[in-house]
């Protein structure tokens, strides 16, 4: 698994308390919604190595 490294993130109120939502509904933390909401935008932009595409936030193979 590759190192995280931590950033800061400003969102709108409104914005963060649907991710929050969100995340609740899929059983997930914040964090890790919005890490699995970057990782799904950018596997359908073709933006993201493949050899990262076969693990994801829970060590799950695709």
């Amino acid at each position: 698994m590759s190192k995280k490294k931590p950033f800061v993130l400003r969102l709108d109120e409104d914005m963060l308390k649907a991710v929050e939502k969100w995340a609740a509904d899929e059983f997930r933390s914040t964090n890790g919604q919005l890490e699995w909401i970057l990782r799904e935008a950018l596997k359908k932009a073709s933006r993201i190595p493949k050899k990262n595409l076969m693990k994801d936030s829970d060590g799950e193979t695709e």
